[in-house]
């Protein structure tokens, strides 16, 4: 029964709670098993197992008296360590935030508890959310729970590293990602899970530790479309608390699944590749352009020309976001504090100890960036560069109503490779960065294992605010791929 209960998504699990096949708590500590079976995995940081036994006898509580508060009403769920909890442990996997516990929920866990579901911990990611891979977090690498016959740990992507983990190894029905170049994204891909990014400010950023505060967005990993598309419609809303909060009212994104693609319209952008890019991707986009096509749907070929200046325009941009942002991690107010001789000295003394080397990287590229005499040469041309790709998707979208590309360039390699290469590592976001960018909703969907046996994504872009036509395609892209694999042992 437990390996059966761990295995359920939201929708089944919500099925389930209704039905009284099982009760939240019966569910909550199932994962809660499978979380500590399965710690060789490094996925969680802080596990909170009393906080989520309370919650879901809270909720059971509640449907015994007939009545549930939200969609999310029992559901067990992972929340990535960037997200501000309420007397819980929130590092952003740094050294500099030991010991922060916020007397404050952010508003987008704050969302999903008010909607009933039940917090199982906290998920492991990249340092301050840089990184593709997972490797840099100060408590150590997330190891991908899909496993090859070589014995080598493959990453499970990053920065959302954990939380996709989590959902691949059934600790968790869903969880909580952020997104700031493809940090939803491209781990959903490297797991075989679903990961979606919003509209840009169609979740609130309030209480989520900032990193570049024009591109992160909060989003929704499961495993399945449906799942994703319950999980937006409770994470979303306006927050006044946020100054980029759309004031805009939340669709029942569930409304759009289960219709066909009669008449949709889907390019695809002839620049969506790169050299190296393995032929098994390739072959992937193709398959799933015909299983959007016998779906109804018309593919037209687009052009988006800029798209082979996104990744530098974003290392310029992201990066000078972060130095500004981590400027307050001073050893003062809360966090590590390394004393020091005098003031400047333990500012110096707690930064460098406090942060890691990719983290030191990008707010020294930040700051260089923005510095007297570099101004205009990088980060206002960085910017001109984002206005163009914007404008590109903006032309596409006038004869098409979704993109459709490869999710990454590659499935999940071993930890350990690419680390002496910045810039290679880098290149795993190549093709999510140019929806972050323009700030457009974006999902990964499973479509197949590479030869090896690892998961492959292909990725889906929509208009802004469009996220029901993104969900729609997803859907019927998920259908077709019937993606059922799961990692070795993941179940129980």
């Amino acid at each position: 029964m437990s390996s059966e209960l761990t295995s359920l998504g939201v929708s089944e699990a919500r099925a389930g709670l209704a039905a009284g096949d099982f009760t939240s708590e019966e569910l909550t500590r199932a994962n809660l098993a499978a979380i500590e079976a399965r710690r060789g995995l490094n996925i969680f940081i802080t596990e909170t197992p009393e906080i989520a036994i309370e919650r879901a006898r809270q909720s059971d509580a509640r449907r015994a008296g007939g009545e549930t508060i939200g969609p999310m009403d029992g559901v067990p769920i992972a929340v990535k360590d960037l997200f501000c909890t309420e007397d819980v442990l929130t590092t952003a996997a740094s050294h500099i935030l030991d010991g922060f516990t916020p007397p404050y929920e952010s508003t987008i866990s704050g969302n999903l508890r008010a909607a009933g579901a039940v917090m199982l911990g906290k998920t492991n990611m990249d340092e301050f959310a840089m990184g593709s891979a997972n490797v840099t977090s100060h408590y150590g690498a997330v190891k991908n729970p899909w496993k090859l016959a070589d014995g080598k740990d493959r990453v499970p992507g990053g920065s959302s590293g954990g939380s996709a983990a989590a959902v691949a190894a059934n600790m968790a029905s869903c969880a909580i990602g952020s997104d700031t170049g493809g940090s939803i994204r491209q781990p959903a891909s490297f797991c075989g899970i679903v990961g979606m990014k919003p509209t840009y400010g169609r979740c609130s950023r309030w209480g989520m530790v900032a990193f570049a505060s024009s591109l992160d967005q909060a989003g929704p990993m499961s495993k399945s479309v449906a799942d994703a598309a319950i999980m937006l419609g409770a994470m979303a809303g306006h927050d006044d608390k946020d100054s980029t909060s759309a004031d805009k009212p939340v669709p029942d994104f569930s409304a759009a699944l289960g219709q066909d693609l009669k008449g949709l319209r889907v390019g695809i952008p002839a620049e969506y590749r790169m050299d190296g890019m393995a032929r098994e991707i390739e072959d992937l986009w193709q398959q799933g352009t015909q299983w959007l096509k016998d779906a109804g749907a018309e593919p037209v070929e687009v052009s988006l020309k800029h798209t082979k200046y996104a990744l530098p325009a974003y290392y310029i941009v992201a990066p000078a976001e972060a130095s500004s942002n981590l400027a307050r991690y001073d050893g003062v107010r809360y966090g590590l504090r390394v004393e020091g001789e005098d003031l400047t000295d333990m500012y110096e003394a707690t930064r460098g100890q406090g942060f890691g080397a990719e983290v030191r990287r990008r707010v020294m590229i930040g700051t260089y960036v923005l510095s007297a005499g570099y101004y205009d040469a990088y980060y206002v041309k960085a910017q001109k560069v984002r206005t163009l790709i914007l404008g590109e998707f903006q032309d596409a979208f006038e004869d098409v109503d979704v993109l459709l590309t490869p999710t990454t360039p590659y499935p999940a390699f071993a930890i350990g490779e690419k680390m002496d290469d910045p810039v290679q590592m880098y290149l795993n976001d190549v093709f999510t960065v140019p929806a972050s960018l323009a700030g457009l909703p974006a999902i990964s969907v499973p479509g197949g294992l590479s030869a090896e046996g690892l998961p492959l994504g292909l990725h889906l872009i929509a208009k802004p605010w469009d996220e029901q036509t993104l969900f729609r395609a997803a859907e019927v892209l998920e259908r077709a791929a019937g993606f059922d694999a799961t990692p070795p042992g993941a179940v129980g």
